[in-house]
């Protein structure tokens, strides 16, 4: 027994050991003088320009009302605030001093010029499969920004999940390290998988996480929760009554708006603003390569579903009353720009020109109506200097029940389905939280 409990001891040292060597063995790189701008070839910064809007480098690398790519922006996760870095050519704040070489390390192996090691919630577990010439044509394209000083928050984390040599022992458990690739440039469907897996990142919101916020391997793209909204599945069986097509996903993906299943909003809107920018034929792989995975339509999307009966502790007369209220609600507040399926409304546009057609909309499909409520409190606005459908919030307009009773009765009666269980919660969660864009 004794030799059993030093066997184990001596294996739990010699694992210490291996973590401990693992943790604190990255080298620092050595700072650089910040290389002129002019020193980088222009076709080179162009293609880096278009593979950091593949990439939606500008989300996280920007605050509200702050410089592009000076940082700041707070990544929310549920142990706490994590925020964007400066990525400009700032020397002293910045990456003025990081070499080529340092950045490229940065992207696929998460560390820094000095050898931390960075956060997941900086995508590198997706960026580790981007080839060296694409992560140095970004590098060459931020290298030729204005340089921003601007000292970005420290992540605001509980001890120990703030120490950053104990990411290494995250990396150990789920990160397979680096393997850059480049696809078959006559493979659209490898060119897309390798563009949704890597630099566009489609898992980190779309892929549920594990209690460490590994993304679960077993469940890639099955939908997740990001930002206060519901990410919807990407593969397999998805929350649209109609199939998507690569060319609705495409321009979905490209103008934010698709008339077939929704608007894009809150983060999503970012990310088509930036996609907008991206090569199309880049952009159009990628909705290829997802169209393809899909099956058709979930159990609550599929137009034979039958509707189902919830127990909502109301009787008969109580829910009758709420489909009522929903129905004046909706014809008084929504109706004038969105028409039930595209159709005139009196006095007003079609739906697909004023508003999407909410029969159509994968909002009210979903299995919960997380993104109903943020629609609903929150409105949709483009993002800064993006263009898109703008709807305004009825947060100070509504009261919950008010919203609880249109939401009712959309779901009912105008595609079918029984009201979202614990609607209530839903709406007290988003009415708390951050706003939708």
């Amino acid at each position: 027994m004794k030799t059993i409990a030093l066997s184990l001891a001596f294996a739990l040292l010699g694992a210490l050991a291996v973590f401990l060597i693992y943790a604190w063995s990255p080298e620092e790189l050595e700072a650089i003088e910040p290389p002129q701008a002019e020193s980088f070839d222009p076709a080179l910064v162009a293609r880096g320009a278009e593979l950091a809007a593949l990439g939606n480098c500008l989300t996280c690398h920007q605050s509200e009302g702050g410089e592009p790519f000076a940082g700041g922006y707070a990544v929310q996760t549920p142990v706490g605030a994590i925020y964007g870095s400066n990525i400009t050519p700032d020397p002293e704040t910045g990456i003025g001093r990081w070499s080529e070489a340092a950045f490229v390390r940065s992207m696929h192996e998460g560390l820094d010029r000095e050898g931390r090691h960075l956060f997941p919630a900086y995508p590198y577990t997706h960026f580790s499969i981007v080839p060296d010439e694409d992560a140095r044509a970004i590098y060459a394209y931020l290298m030729t920004r204005r340089p921003v000083r601007n000292e970005v928050p420290d992540p605001e984390l509980p001890f120990p999940l703030n120490v950053r040599a104990l990411q290494a022992g995250w990396k150990l458990l789920f990160f397979e390290g680096p393997e850059p690739a480049t696809p078959d440039p006559d493979d659209r469907l490898a060119r897309g998988r390798h563009l949704v897996e890597g630099l566009g990142h489609c898992g980190a919101c779309h892929t549920p996480r594990n209690l460490l916020m590994a993304e679960s391997d077993d469940d890639y793209l099955q939908g997740a929760h990001a930002a206060g909204w519901y990410n919807p599945p990407l593969a397999g069986e998805v929350d649209a009554p109609a199939p998507w097509t690569a060319e609705e996903m495409t321009a979905y993906l490209t103008g934010g708006f698709a008339d077939a299943h929704g608007v894009a909003a809150g983060p999503m809107a970012e990310v088509a603003g930036k996609l907008a920018r991206a090569p199309r034929d880049d952009v159009a792989a990628m909705a290829e390569y997802v169209v393809s995975l899909q099956t058709g339509p979930s159990e609550t999307a599929s137009p034979d579903a039958a509707p189902a009966e919830i127990e909502t502790g109301e009787t008969g007369a109580e829910r009758s009353a709420k489909r009522r209220l929903g129905e004046t609600l909706y014809r008084s507040a929504c109706l004038r720009c969105h028409t039930p399926s595209g159709q005139e409304a009196s006095g007003t546009a079609a739906g697909s020109s004023q508003g999407l057609p909410l029969a159509s909309s994968t909002a009210l499909f979903a299995p919960e109506g997380t993104n109903l409520a943020q629609f609903i409190l929150h409105g949709v606005q483009p993002p800064e200097g993006e263009t898109g459908w703008p709807m305004p919030g009825f947060a100070s307009l509504l009261t919950d029940e008010q919203i609880a009773a249109i939401a009712a009765y959309l779901r009912e009666d105008l595609v079918g389905r029984p009201a979202w269980e614990e609607f209530a919660d839903t709406l007290a969660d988003a009415r708390g939280g951050k706003t939708a864009n």
